[in-house]
């Protein structure tokens, strides 16, 4: 989203949403989120005051309530009593959140917020592949032999390899019947699948080398051989990010 005008007063002029939207309360708080995140409001700082809000946004005062009660839900804010309604540290942000997550990705050129999202993923999954190896039975091995076949035969279209990709480490979440990780996996994959920055390139040799180390992951489950599954996952999905990843810094949050 472009950055809006600014007004006299130093408040950004409102949106071209504010004159249709479905939601209005949403719609505002949509638009707070992207200017705390973008630093508009930095942390420590009081938001616009009431009255300063409704004026910018030409919404009422109920509006403003509910758009800030959603980002204190959301961690960005907090209303203290005599100091107005404060803007919070990133560090208390729901990183979760699609709104939250969607903004900070969008404003981190070191793509550090990637890195920690597949190291995140790196680590839940790598656990459930472990488990997976140890209570998969015949069914489930022959889904994963099917996919790993499959995808051999994909790598020219990296559009339906990706979602045989997904099938595949779904697969092995299923499995390992922990429904919590596999939320928070699915979630966070949800929230950038289509983003050109997170799935980088995509090139037939880069799918050839991704479905080597499905192979391995699957060989490993169908052996029972729970520590070289999960070997295998986190080395597959470590690998699979430095390839497509195109930042300009040093990933060094993935160093193990």
């Amino acid at each position: 989203m472009a950055a809006s005008q600014e007004t006299a007063g130093g408040i950004p002029e409102p949106p071209a949403w504010v004159r249709r939207p479905a939601n209005l309360a949403r719609a505002m708080t949509a638009e707070l989120v992207e200017r705390i995140v973008r630093g508009v409001h930095p942390p420590g700082t009081p938001l616009p005051p009431e009255p300063a809000l409704c004026e910018a946004f030409s919404v009422s005062r109920t509006v403003v309530r509910e758009a800030v009660k959603i980002l204190q839900e959301k961690g960005l804010v907090q209303v203290r009593q005599g100091a107005g309604t404060m803007v919070t540290p990133p560090a208390m942000w729901d990183m979760l959140d699609e709104l939250v997550l969607a903004a900070t990705i969008a404003e981190d050129e070191s793509l550090a917020i990637l890195d920690d999202l597949v190291v995140t993923r790196r680590v839940l999954e790598s656990d459930m592949a472990n488990v997976a190896a140890r209570v998969a039975g015949p069914d489930t091995v022959q889904r994963l032999r099917e996919l790993v076949d499959q995808m051999d035969e994909l790598v020219d279209d990296h559009v339906t390899y990706a979602d045989f990709d997904r099938a595949f480490h779904d697969t092995i979440m299923q499995a390992s019947g922990n429904r919590i990780a596999r939320g928070v996996v699915r979630s966070l994959e949800s929230q950038v699948i289509n983003t050109a920055r997170y799935m980088g390139r995509t090139e037939r040799a880069l799918c050839v080398a991704s479905n080597l180390g499905h192979r391995r992951i699957y060989e490993r489950v169908a052996a029972h051989d729970p520590d070289g599954a999960a070997e295998a996952m986190f080395n597959h999905i470590t690998e699979a990010w430095l390839v497509r990843r195109s930042g300009p810094a040093d990933p060094v949050r993935l160093q193990r």
